[in-house]
């Protein structure tokens, strides 16, 4: 099943985009690398999930946490208080599972 798309249009400034084009950095590739930044954004803020991302990204899976990595952003980001009740459940699970 190929997902339908909605095209999203961004203005830049023409100055800005001569600037990037000064630096290689046409259409496509400004497309592309708003859609990664996007992607990384909303995976970060825990909008969208990590295949979402990627989807939106352009990328697989494993591409993407590559992504994620590179860009220092965790891909398993627990706060410290859910971090505490997953521990919790595991404590639970173990002493449930030794009686």
């Amino acid at each position: 099943m190929v997902a339908q798309m909605i095209m999203v249009e961004t203005p830049v400034p023409e100055d800005i985009y001569l600037t990037l084009q000064a630096y290689g950095l046409f259409r496509e590739g400004l497309a592309e690398q708003s859609r990664r930044l996007l992607g990384l954004r909303l995976y970060q803020d825990r909008v969208l999930s990590l295949g979402k991302a990627a989807s939106l990204a352009g990328l697989n899976r494993w591409e993407f946490t590559d992504l994620l990595s590179d860009s220092g952003i965790p891909v398993i980001g627990y706060s410290d208080d859910e971090l505490a009740k997953e521990f919790a459940a595991v404590d639970q699970i173990a002493t449930e599972l030794g009686k």
